[in-house]
């Protein structure tokens, strides 16, 4: 599809067509968060979202949209892990042939799901290898669509249906926090702001390590790193692009960060005190409303948990260490 920005209108329109499919995922509170940050906070939970993260989202809203031909020859994604189970569930849901490349050092318990909604998975070197060429010429080779993680019109507006939902239901609220990866999330999240005519100031969650998107809106320009070494395997991308970027440099206040340190602590509190189960990158955006350096108090501020996949030998590790 071509590269073309995404409106608010194609959010509305992506709402009416997960209607149904995807889970109107709760919006929890906590009055212990709300002492420990001096705020009044609301948690989108989409952790508890179909393939558990928010991406099922994008990649069902995208790939409902493909005609007849583009069906029949099958789709293309490449992903560390959500976005690949979310292509996999809605290509199977759709009856259409889906191949999905994922790092070699990916989640296992991301591959297997992936696996299992029945995708055909192939391995690379995240470190050597450049996904999105590799990606591009598969694609190319075999007349499959390509559906990207983030840089996708309908993509990006089917992310902006979480953050949509949240604003329908908690229309006041002064802050968001977003969890920043490739950054559809995010920019999905403006468009939806903008639907509902919200004043919400929008802030991208990176980690420390990954901090591409920060330099980016700080610099004025898209900013390549080196793929970044952190817990929040969901958030390793190494560079925004040109469609994400547009939306975000005018609309988003700032990207903070936040370290693995913090995103650790982020999970014991989630499954200490709220008993949901969230994945590093799932805990960016609390990380980054608590350590961020905002000031927040007495504000209403959204925090969009992004998902909840995570090994659950890793999971453990990360709660006892």
């Amino acid at each position: 599809m071509p590269l073309t920005a995404p409106t608010p209108d194609d959010v509305i329109q992506a709402a009416a067509r997960l209607k149904g499919v995807a889970h109107h995922t709760p919006v929890l509170r906590s009055s212990t968060a709300d002492r420990l940050l001096g705020a009044q906070l609301f948690f989108k939970c989409e952790s508890l979202q179909r393939t558990g993260s928010f991406k099922f989202r994008g990649a069902f809203n995208a790939l409902s949209q493909l005609n007849a031909e583009q069906r029949r020859h099958g789709v293309l994604a490449f992903s560390a892990g959500n976005h690949a189970q979310a292509v996999a569930l809605a290509a199977r849901l759709l009856d259409i042939p889906a191949v999905v490349f994922m790092p070699e050092d990916a989640s296992t318990s991301k591959m297997a799901a992936t696996r299992h909604y029945g995708a055909q998975v192939v391995t690379y070197d995240r470190y050597t290898t450049d996904r999105e060429a590799l990606s591009r010429q598969f694609a190319q080779e075999r007349g499959m669509t390509l559906v990207p993680p983030s840089e996708h019109q309908q993509v990006i507006a089917g992310q902006g249906t979480a953050a949509l939902e949240l604003l329908e239901e908690v229309p006041d609220l002064d802050y968001l926090f977003v969890a920043v990866g490739g950054g559809g999330l995010l920019a999905g999240s403006v468009l939806a702001a903008q639907a509902r005519a919200s004043s919400c100031i929008l802030v991208g969650v990176e980690p420390e390590a990954g901090n591409d998107a920060q330099q980016s809106l700080r610099s004025g320009q898209i900013v390549q790193i080196a793929p970044p070494h952190t817990i929040a395997d969901g958030a390793r991308a190494e560079s925004l692009g040109k469609i994400v970027f547009s939306l975000l440099q005018p609309h988003v206040q700032d990207i903070v960060t936040v370290s693995d340190l913090q995103l650790l602590h982020a999970l014991r509190f989630f499954a200490e005190r709220m008993k949901i189960v969230v994945e590093p990158t799932g805990a960016l955006a609390i990380a980054g409303a608590r350590h961020g350096g905002l000031d927040i108090q007495g504000k209403r501020v959204g925090i969009l948990i992004s998902g909840g996949n995570v090994d659950m030998a890793r999971y453990a590790r990360f709660l006892a260490d």
